[in-house]
Formats: C-alpha cells, sequence, structure tokens
C-alpha cells in the first residue's frame, strides 16, 4: 500500500511535470518586478521527494463558520532537514493530481493541464525555520469555491520537490455569493426625470449555476425591498487564448452574476443583498450592503470622483513576495477604504489584477477591493494586462494578457458598452460626462472607436454636465516617462496624432491615462504648446486640456527622464490617486494624494461660468455668417 501511495504521488508530479512546461515565458517580461510571482514556479520541473519524517498540516478544518469569506489559516511544518529555499504552496482545489487535468488539442500546448498553486510562502518566513526544521506560518484564504491544501516544496522555485502534503481544508459554504461590484448602468429614464432606469448594477461571483439556484439581489429601502432577478456568465478554458491562462494558469472562475436596479431616486440611500433560491425552496444569503444611487445627469450637487490605473493586487500575509510585484496595491486599497464616506465613483482605468493568465488571481482581486466596490460604483477601462494577445484583435500583438485575451475583466466586472469586446463606453454622473476609451483597440481617426470618442464628446451638454473627462489606459496625450522620451514623442506611438482635434474642438478639461507608473500633470495644452501659464488656478476660457497620468495605483514604478519638458507642472515617483471634487457647476478641485499617507501633494482648481464653454478658441470655434 505504502509503495502505491509513492506511485500515485509520483504519477501525480510527472502529470505536472507536463502541465506546466510553458509557465514562464507565457508572456513579454520586463525585469524580474514586472514578472507575475506565481510564474516564477517552474512546475515543470517538479520532482517526488516525499518523506514520511516531513509533515505538514494546516487548521482550522472549516473555514467561515460564523458567515466569512476571509479567514487565516495556521500552517504547522516539522522538517528534520529545512533549507532557506524551501517554499509553501497553497493548491485550490485542494485534490491536484491527474484526475483534474483535462486533455488539450491544441498542437502547441502541453497534453494535459492542471491549475498552479494560488500563493506561496518561503518557509523561512518563520525565522526559526532554518535552524528548527519547524514553522508555523499564516495564510489569509479567501473563499474562491473549492477546498484548499498545502504543499511543501525543496530546492527553491526554480527546481522544486515535492516533499510534504497537509491535509484538505474548506469553507463551511465554497458556494457562496461574495464580491460584489457595483456599477453605472447604461441609461436614464427619459420619461420620468426623478428616477433613473439602469442606474446600477451589482455583479458578484458564486458557486452556483443556473441549474442550481435562481440569483437575484434583494434591495430597498427600509422595511420597502425589492427583488430584481439577475443574469448569470461563466467562462470555460477553451474561451481562453493561449498559456498560462489555457494551461497551468486555469482556474475555474465560478458563476459572474449581474443584476440591474431599476427606478432608483436619485442620491438615495440603498441597501442590498445578493441571494440564491436553491431547487428545494430554501435561500442563500450574502452579507447586507448600501450603496447611495447617482445624482441625475447635471444635478447641482457636492460629487467626488476617484481616477487612477495600474494597481493590481497584494496579499496581506506577505505570499507571492508581493512586494517586488505590486508594492503599493495594498496602501492605495487601504487609503480608499479609509476615505470611503467621502468617495461617490471610483474609475481604475486598466491593468486590474495583472492577473496574466493565474485566473485564481481575479477572485484575490475582487476580494481586496470588496469593501470599495460594494459600496460605491467601480468602473473599469481595458489596459494591455487584460487584453493584449497576439492574433486575438488586439491593437497590440504582445502577450501581456497572460492568454486572458480580455475574456475575463469582460467577464467580472460590468461596464455600460454596447459590446462588451469593445471596452469603450460613456458614462454621467451627475455634473460630470465621462469618454472611456480603449486603447487596446485602434482608436485612430476613421475607425469604430474614432467614431464613438467623438460621438461621446459631442453628446456632453455643458450647461448641465460642464465637467468633460476623457480617459484611456495607455498614454494617448502626453507623459516625459523615460521610454516616451526615448521615442522623442512623449506618448504612446500615433496617441494623440488623430484625437487632439477632438480634445480640442470639444473642451475636454482633463485627460487621464495609466500604463505609466507614477503621476504627472501637465499645463493646459494644445499641440505640444501651453495654451496657459497658470499652475493652480484655472479660469475663464477652456483654451486646451489638462492631461494627467495616474498609473501610480500600485504596480512597480517607472522612470522618468532626467529633462523636464515645458508643458510637464508636476511629477512624482510614487503610488497615489486622483481626487476630483464638483463643488458646482463652476468650481472643480483636482487633488493628487499618495497612497502612503493620503495626503494632498498637487492640487489646482477651475473656476468658470457657462460662456466660457462656448467660447470661441484656436481649432474649436463654431461656424459664424455676416447675415442679420
Amino acid at each position: 500500500m505504502e509503495e502505491r501511495s509513492i506511485y500515485l504521488k509520483f504519477f501525480r508530479v510527472v502529470v505536472l511535470f507536463l502541465l506546466g512546461l510553458r509557465t514562464s515565458s507565457a508572456f513579454c517580461v520586463v525585469g524580474s518586478t514586472d514578472e507575475q510571482p506565481l510564474s516564477k514556479i517552474a512546475m515543470h520541473k517538479v520532482t517526488l521527494g516525499l518523506r514520511e519524517s516531513v509533515t505538514i498540516g494546516a487548521s482550522p478544518v472549516v473555514l467561515g463558520l460564523q458567515g466569512q469569506d476571509t479567514e487565516w489559516v495556521t500552517v504547522n511544518i516539522v522538517n528534520p532537514d529545512p533549507s532557506e529555499d524551501d517554499w509553501v504552496a497553497v493548491f485550490s482545489p485542494a485534490n491536484f493530481n491527474a484526475s483534474t487535468c483535462s486533455p488539450v488539442n491544441d498542437e502547441d500546448q502541453t497534453p494535459y493541464l492542471c491549475s498552479s498553486p494560488i500563493k506561496y510562502k518561503y518557509a523561512n518566513a518563520s525565522r526559526t525555520y532554518t535552524k528548527t526544521g519547524k514553522a508555523s506560518l499564516k495564510f489569509q484564504l479567501i473563499n474562491q469555491r473549492a477546498d484548499f491544501s498545502f504543499a511543501l516544496f525543496s530546492g527553491g522555485l526554480s527546481n522544486p520537490k515535492l516533499v510534504a502534503e497537509s491535509n484538505f481544508i474548506s469553507f463551511a459554504n465554497p458556494k457562496a455569493p461574495l464580491y460584489p461590484r457595483l456599477a453605472q448602468g447604461k441609461s436614464w429614464n427619459e420619461v420620468s426625470l426623478f428616477k433613473l432606469k439602469d442606474p446600477m448594477t451589482v455583479t458578484w461571483t458564486s458557486g452556483y449555476s443556473i441549474d442550481e439556484a435562481v440569483p437575484f439581489v434583494e434591495w430597498g429601502k427600509g422595511e420597502t425591498q425589492t427583488q430584481s432577478p439577475a443574469g448569470t456568465l461563466t467562462i470555460d478554458q477553451n474561451s481562453m487564448c493561449g498559456s498560462p491562462a489555457r494551461t497551468v494558469g486555469w482556474r475555474d472562475p465560478g458563476f459572474i452574476h449581474t443584476s440591474f436596479l431599476i427606478n432608483l431616486w436619485p442620491n438615495s440611500v440603498y441597501t442590498y443583498r445578493m441571494g440564491h433560491v436553491l431547487s428545494n425552496g430554501s435561500y442563500i444569503w450574502s452579507k447586507s450592503y448600501s450603496f447611495k444611487s447617482s445624482p441625475y445627469p447635471g444635478q447641482d450637487s457636492l460629487q467626488r470622483v476617484i481616477v487612477f490605473g495600474d494597481m493590481g493586487k497584494a496579499e496581506r500575509d506577505g505570499s507571492n513576495e508581493y512586494s517586488d510585484y505590486q508594492p503599493g496595491a495594498l496602501n492605495t486599497t487601504d487609503q480608499l477604504i479609509k476615505d470611503l464616506k467621502n468617495i461617490d465613483i471610483v474609475f481604475h482605468i486598466g491593468d486590474l489584477s495583472y492577473a496574466n493568465g493565474y485566473i485564481s488571481q481575479w477572485d484575490q482581486f475582487t476580494s481586496q477591493v470588496e469593501p470599495i466596490a460594494s459600496t460605491v460604483p467601480y468602473m473599469v477601462a481595458s489596459g494591455n494586462h487584460e487584453r493584449d494577445w497576439p492574433n486575438s484583435g488586439s491593437f497590440y500583438e504582445n502577450m501581456d494578457s497572460g492568454g486572458e485575451c480580455g475574456v475575463l475583466a469582460e467577464t467580472v466586472f460590468y461596464f455600460p458598452a454596447e459590446n462588451r469586446a469593445k471596452f469603450w463606453y460613456s458614462t454621467d454622473y451627475g455634473m460630470f460626462h465621462f469618454c472611456i476609451a480603449d486603447s487596446e483597440h485602434d482608436w485612430r481617426e476613421g475607425t469604430e472607436q474614432y467614431k464613438f470618442i467623438e460621438h461621446c464628446l459631442a453628446s456632453a451638454d455643458r450647461r448641465k454636465q460642464p465637467w468633460l473627462i476623457f480617459a484611456a489606459h495607455r498614454v494617448l496625450g502626453y507623459s516625459s516617462n523615460s521610454w516616451y522620451a526615448q521615442e522623442g514623442s512623449f506618448e504612446e506611438p500615433m496617441g494623440r496624432e488623430s484625437l487632439q482635434k477632438l480634445w480640442q474642438k470639444y473642451r475636454v478639461d482633463i485627460a487621464f491615462y495609466g500604463h505609466v507608473h507614477n503621476y504627472e500633470r501637465t499645463c493646459p495644452i494644445y499641440q505640444n504648446q501651453c495654451v496657459n501659464s497658470d499652475k493652480s488656478h484655472y479660469s475663464g476660457t477652456v483654451k486646451g486640456t489638462i492631461h494627467v497620468v495616474v498609473g501610480g495605483g500600485g504596480s512597480h514604478l517607472s522612470e522618468f527622464t532626467t529633462a523636464i519638458p515645458n508643458w510637464s507642472i508636476y511629477r512624482d515617483y510614487d503610488w497615489g490617486f486622483v481626487k476630483l471634487t464638483a463643488f458646482n457647476r463652476s468650481s472643480l478641485l483636482f487633488e493628487y494624494k499618495k497612497s502612503r499617507d493620503g495626503k494632498v501633494y498637487d492640487s489646482f482648481t477651475i473656476s468658470r461660468e457657462y460662456k466660457d464653454v462656448l467660447a470661441c478658441v484656436h481649432d474649436s470655434c463654431e461656424p459664424t455668417t455676416l447675415a442679420s
């Protein structure tokens, strides 16, 4: 029996050898800090080294007995022959043997594929481990619709040898509805000016298929509650475009449900919870949450907007060497949570989770932002790490999405686009009108997206919505980042050539970008020339657009060029985000805050009247006639 057990475990390792063959080469890497931590694990080199003298055990065995979706787990290790490069992997599902694998028919893929670990930590995180051979490690687990197990490896990440496996542990209800994400809906009720048609959507993840349970949201004010049905989407492995998403990085992302809450009163607080009705008539409920509905377009009230890009995720338990990959992610997240009562809507403009084909990381990301996204609309844009993959229709032929080719981002988050595969949309929030572009699809003149951008900008009623905002992931405007400077254009190639005449014609106030991991603000600018010499207060006629790079949400930072262009007003090599506060139709406050302390390090104000938006400026004058 012992020989048979060892044989079966060795067979498991052989399978894993075949499964992870392309893990570390699945996408482009720019230095070690730009490498998804899970891709560092050379699963294809795993060898068998199970030893009876080495033990690893996890407790508690059952998690979430009080309804928690996150819980700390203690992992105890005893190893008579410890080494500095020993590490512990967390697997989910817990049984990572050949029975969980599926055949793959693609000629360029490995014969079988299984999931990589969802996280890992070096055993010497317990400081006495290398001396005593004993370690007690703490892992924070979230409910991810499956059980968990832990495995001890020697040989480091590059030559791993499996030496021990733990018991299985699980959440009490692995299928529970979790991680709600609010987003703006598509339209307003044109008949009833005081009620919103689809002003708020609720998206969440569960383990319940529509054959098992019917999903819905219960919401309302006080004792008056309404139930709204939800649609359900899921993703299969064959919809991934390449490795690792299609191979070793694949993990079932569960079922994604979205409900549309209609006929809400503007600026009103509602409570809600997600539910599933099982076939036997019983109900499964989430925790209760609340949100404030959006103001009517043009409504004059205090409105506060957060904008940032490139945040990613990090592990609060110190696993995955997070400080090397997304070192500012938790600081940004925590600052937003801390100030949540003073935030109305959030825009995360691309490079969301940096899962890069390791699907388990999307659950980790939605869990991380849940306190924010469950309370205010969390609007997203598409970045290279969500979309780009060769021969998949993306504008760029790189491998930055790790084979996801946009599928995860387009499904896990709702956004009010006409076509979810074309990640551009417009949305209104009170006195703001937002035009969100997709820099991973062609934006140049004559394209479908260019027509959308012009229509979006032209549709803003500037008397009611004076604050016109453009946003995209890549820098389609201006940046003095080092690699843009080397190209000599200080922009994404072909970035602003087609768009700057639209920004000028429609008098865009501010254009935001991510992709470059730092902060930079320009003067009001048109055709490389500052059109206003002020730096902290702008008033009167709108003569040009202020361009802002706000890609310091959390990922490793990007260097500036040493020479500072004359249009660059403020630069910061640090993590941070922007907050816009509209006090009324005539007064806007812009603040850049560092994630490390939440303090303001750059700011300006805009004061103007409606006639200033209408005033004629270069390349934006309406035709006139001499006729009387």
